[in-house]
């Protein structure tokens, strides 16, 4: 198949709207099932090059969760702990497969973000990976190939208009790239930039230690931001992603956002949103929503009198702002990366309250002093990897 016409392109007045290879060559996807418009397509490759990368890194299988082409979960397959389980909603599903794993972590960051999301897959998507999507608000998937009773499940989705796409594994793209902005062509030489821990060697902070699975979040997170919109701020923990700020003009807002995200992930493990009683019936995405509320300032939303009863079987005390900031406090251990300078130590302060002890940023702000100083005052590790990971 040399080119595939879509129904639209980003909006439904954009017509006509098509993929196709230049040269006569082959497109390196075959579409298995449903039919995945252009905006499908833009998440499901920019997904696989993520997912593809994180493999050769980490040696572990990757899974990405991406909504309008940035990603709102990417993870590595390591066990879930209890907790983790219960909070991704996997809990009943018994012993999970590495992929699965990496598929729960990387959905479950951040579940609002994630509804209704393109996932991407490193290995042959198997039955136990399958049958979590199966539950999920999802449009579709690419791998590089399904297990018989993994494409089976897939298939029964949305009665059959799940889109599943298979990418050939070992298709290499041209050294250019081009895309047209307002009739006018431009074109660069594709990132090839290879992550590697060697980009972590310039420690520029008092502090000198990264350990083994901090250095594994650092590159995780450089690996989401190089296709994440940006500006961008990515917060690692344990192997995945549990904040990403993405497409903001200001750094800091950056943070901030990526910040809140990593934030809320925790606040969902604290005992109080562990023991809400929901209704029986409620489905999944009033459940996340509830959650949402619940451990924000809008709590009221879900707790008034007559509102409440509607999602929970007793009425949940408030999560006070002091029991959150308390709770919060024991987030330790995140590792942080950015895809431009900080130019400010503010972010430094806002990324130490959500628990971040490693950073990895290009450096090269007039203010570097500024920003190794207040990592220093936290006792931070920071590594400069004189690198930019800008995507657009």
């Amino acid at each position: 198949m040399k080119e595939l016409e879509l129904k639209y392109g980003c909006n439904p007045n954009q017509k006509p709207s098509r993929i196709f290879m230049n040269e006569d060559k082959e497109l390196p996807i075959t579409v298995l099932s449903g039919k995945p418009g252009y905006i499908n397509f833009l998440d499901a490759f920019n997904g696989w090059q993520l997912v593809r990368e994180l493999k050769t890194a980490t040696g572990l299988p990757a899974a990405a969760s991406f909504k309008h082409v940035s990603p709102a979960g990417a993870a590595v397959g390591l066990p879930l702990d209890e907790t983790l389980a219960k909070i991704y909603w996997v809990d009943d599903m018994g012993e999970l497969s590495p992929l699965a794993c990496a598929y729960a972590r990387a959905r479950g960051a951040d579940r609002m973000s994630s509804f209704g999301d393109f996932i991407s897959l490193s290995d042959v998507c198997d039955a136990d990976t399958a049958r979590i999507i199966k539950r999920e608000v999802s449009d579709g998937i690419i791998a590089p190939g399904y297990e018989p009773e993994a494409l089976e499940i897939l298939k029964e989705k949305k009665k059959g208009n799940y889109c599943v796409i298979q990418i050939d594994e070992n298709y290499v793209p041209e050294p250019l790239e081009r895309k047209q902005v307002f009739g006018i062509v431009f074109e660069q030489g594709r990132n090839e930039l290879d992550i590697n821990e060697e980009l972590l060697a310039n420690v520029v902070t008092k502090n000198k230690e990264i350990p083994a699975a901090a250095k594994r979040d650092l590159m995780i997170s450089l690996i989401t931001l190089k296709y994440t919109q940006s500006n961008s701020v990515c917060y690692v923990k344990d192997g995945q992603a549990i904040g990403i700020g993405a497409g903001q003009q200001s750094r800091v807002h950056c943070t901030r956002l990526a910040g809140s995200k990593a934030d809320n992930w925790f606040l969902r493990q604290a005992p109080q949103v562990l023991s809400l009683q929901f209704v029986d019936g409620i489905k999944r995405a009033d459940r996340d929503n509830a959650i949402d509320v619940y451990i924000g300032e809008e709590y009221m939303d879900v707790l008034a009198d007559g509102v409440w009863e509607k999602t929970f079987k007793v009425k949940p005390p408030v999560f006070a702002r002091e029991e959150k900031r308390a709770w919060l406090d024991k987030m330790k251990g995140v590792a942080l990366g950015s895809d431009a300078f900080f130019p400010f130590g503010d972010n430094i302060e806002r990324a130490y309250k959500s628990g971040v002890e490693y950073i990895a940023e290009p450096g090269g702000s007039v203010r570097d002093d500024q920003v190794i100083e207040t990592c220093d005052k936290y006792g931070m590790a920071m590594a400069f990897t004189g690198i930019r990971l800008f995507h657009h």
